[in-house]
């Protein structure tokens, strides 16, 4: 059965993979979660499969394994198989989800004879519903051969793979916090500042998505410094100062979180990044307790 998958870790991402493949025609065996009730709740979800509460050798019928448990699971989930596969590991393709760790997690596999190897989705997964995978970057790496099975499904889901090494896969998840989880953080952060004012939350998310969508497409189409808008962009240094003066009635991290970005963006996106850096610190420097600023008390 050569589109044959077991699933470990049937959650958010393994029940949405595991039901977008059987929709593809790929025969689902085992799907493997903590408790009676979640696998079969997972099972309903994904249309097919086997339910089962614990690690168990009907995994092993299956010619793809895919893990899908959280991070600090996988190592301890892949011993536990090469305890119980042992030799009828061997040409088995075994597969992590995880964004932010490499395949060697599941070397214990890979010495029974498994090909391991790690997949890994740039998409948000809620739980409700299974989201588009069309265009999708899926990044991929491992063994030569688990590459090409994880290659083969991501491509059979409309996304597209993305081959990086092992040994920077953490850089890679930094980058995909950084663009969704800590962007959310500004976002919110924003829509309070405006509830603060009284406004209500449906006239801060009207005032402020449009604004945010706007720039990530002109981001797109026209690129990061044409994109770029804002008092910092236009070398505007008395509105920067102004800003951070008004966020002194916020809670600190919102003030520092202003003045970290701000030195981020003229580093990024400034064309003379030096010069911009000088005045940003200028300011900080006067926002700065005065024996902070000198170095503490004689």
């Amino acid at each position: 059965m050569p589109n044959s998958l077991a699933i470990i870790g049937a959650g958010r991402v393994g029940r949405a993979l595991g039901r977008r493949l059987r929709e593809l025609g790929w025969k689902i065996g085992a799907v493997v979660t903590r408790s009676d009730a979640s696998a079969r709740r997972a099972v309903r979800f994904i249309g097919a499969g086997k339910a089962c509460a614990r690690m168990t050798r009907q995994i092993l019928a299956s010619r793809v394994i895919l893990i899908a448990t959280p991070d600090d699971e996988i190592a301890i989930v892949g011993q536990e198989l090469a305890r119980i596969g042992e030799e009828e590991l061997r040409g088995k393709v075994v597969l992590h989800t995880s964004g932010a760790m490499d395949s060697r997690v599941l070397d214990a596999l890979q010495m029974q004879g498994a090909t391991v190897g790690s997949i890994h989705p740039l998409q948000s997964f809620s739980g409700v519903a299974v989201p588009s995978l069309e265009g999708k970057v899926f990044t991929i790496e491992g063994e030569t051969h688990a590459v090409r099975v994880a290659r083969q499904i991501a491509r059979a889901l409309g996304g597209s793979p993305v081959h990086i090494a092992g040994s920077k896969k953490i850089l890679y998840h930094a980058a995909a916090a950084m663009a969704a989880g800590h962007v959310l953080a500004l976002e919110e952060a924003a829509m309070q500042l405006l509830l603060s004012l009284g406004m209500r939350r449906s006239e801060a998310v009207r005032a402020l998505l449009p604004l945010t969508r706007q720039v990530l497409e002109n981001l797109e189409t026209l690129g990061p410094r044409a994109a770029w808008t804002g008092p910092l962009s236009r070398g505007d240094y008395k509105v920067v100062r102004a800003h951070l003066d008004a966020l002194q009635e916020s809670p600190e991290e919102f003030a520092q979180a202003y003045d970290m970005l701000s030195h981020l963006a003229a580093r990024v996106l400034a064309k003379d990044a030096a010069g911009m850096l000088a005045e940003l610190e200028k300011i900080s420097l006067e926002k700065k307790p005065k024996a902070e600023a000198i170095g503490g008390n004689a």
